[in-house]
This record gives C-alpha cells, sequence and structure tokens, in this order.
C-alpha cells in the first residue's frame, strides 16, 4: 500500500485563492475515493471568509498513490470570476500542490523506542498503584513519549503505549512536513504562474 501527504496552499493569495484551495481539496477527495484511494485530512488552516482555507493537508493511503498525487502535484490555476469582488477583472487563481512521500522521510522503527514501565495513577488504595503496569514510551530520535496505562496487564499496555507512539510519531512528522512547506511558500508573494499541472474552469 502506497501513502503519500499532499499539501494545497494559497502562499499569499488573495481569498480567492483561499476558496481555490477548498475546492481543489472537494475535488481531489471525490476524485481520490472514486479511484479506491482513502484519504484523511489530517489539517485544514481556515481563511478569513467562510468556506476559504489557507492550506489543506491530506493523507492519501491505497494503490496508484504516486500517480495520482503526481497528476497534481506543481500550481493548479482556477479560472472564475471572483465571488467576493463582482467587477474585479482577474480570472485566474493560483494554488500550490506539494506532495510528500512517506517512506522517504524518517521511518518509524520500534527498536528507537526506550519502554519504562511505572505505577498506573488511580483512586488510592488500589492495587492498580501497588503494580508496575502503566508503560511510558519514549521514541529517542524526536523525543516524542506516551503513556498507557488503559490495562492491568503490562503486556496489553506495552502493545498501546507502541501504537499510541507510532500514530503521534506519524503526526509529529506530518507537522514538520508541512511547517517546512510553508515556510517556503511564505517566500514567495504569490505562487508561481507558468506551467500550470491542472486548469480547470469554473462557471459561478
Amino acid at each position: 500500500m502506497e501513502q503519500m501527504i499532499i499539501q494545497i496552499i494559497s502562499g499569499r493569495g488573495p481569498a480567492e485563492c483561499c476558496r481555490v484551495v477548498a475546492r481543489v481539496q472537494e475535488i481531489m477527495i471525490k476524485e481520490g475515493r472514486a479511484a479506491g484511494i482513502s484519504i484523511q485530512v489530517l489539517e485544514n488552516i481556515k481563511g478569513d471568509i467562510n468556506g476559504t482555507l489557507l492550506s489543506a493537508t491530506l493523507l492519501l493511503k491505497g494503490k496508484n498513490v504516486t500517480a495520482f498525487c503526481g497528476a497534481w502535484e506543481g500550481t493548479v490555476q482556477w479560472i472564475a470570476q471572483s465571488p467576493y469582488r463582482k467587477f474585479h477583472k482577474r480570472k485566474n487563481w493560483f494554488v500550490g500542490v506539494s506532495v510528500f512521500d512517506i517512506k522517504k522521510q524518517v521511518q518509524w522503527n520500534p527498536k528507537d523506542v526506550t519502554l519504562e514501565t511505572c505505577r498506573a495513577a488511580g483512586p488510592g488504595g488500589q492495587h492498580v498503584n501497588k503494580v508496575e503496569t502503566a508503560v511510558r514510551g519514549i521514541h529517542r530520535p524526536s523525543g516524542l513519549q506516551v503513556l498507557a496505562m488503559d490495562s492491568r496487564s503490562q503486556l496489553q499496555n506495552k502493545q498501546l503505549c507502541l501504537e499510541r507512539l507510532e500514530a503521534k510519531f506519524l503526526a509529529w512528522q506530518t507537522s514538520e512536513l508541512v511547517k517546512q512547506q510553508q515556510d517556503r511558500w511564505q517566500e514567495h508573494n504569490e505562487l508561481e504562474r507558468g506551467d500550470a499541472v491542472k486548469v480547470i474552469r469554473e462557471r459561478l
């Protein structure tokens, strides 16, 4: 199964570009699901106007994800009259689409985790306090930590701890990738307009 992260961003474009981010996300989700690809919205940063997004970050899983993402990666040109400025002459709006291959990032490895047992915090005097069944997991490369104490079984808590730490690691890794990309786009007032990978015409 392939896994990729897609980020759609308006750069420093006006509200019309933020609207296009939201619309492109809708189209991408619809087309992806029609192709049998699982798409999860990891983060949406809302714009100033209702229904607009400064950026959208999606996690895609399934077959042919690489090909699907490749068809979107780059600049998307959206042709439409502004719904916010009735007499505005500009009709071309641009958003950027970036793709991140999870496999090329730091990989999750349970061997990078240190597990420590400790006493679970429960109501005073109960047995749960007297036995070290809780498990704390520390992912050494990132410094991320989680504590699992759901079960009275230390073995089950270790499994839960590893599962939660892996999920936390993926979320952290995604946020780091997104931050890097946002920093890069902030260096440009507008996205590059040449060689759009997709041109979408909309009739309002």
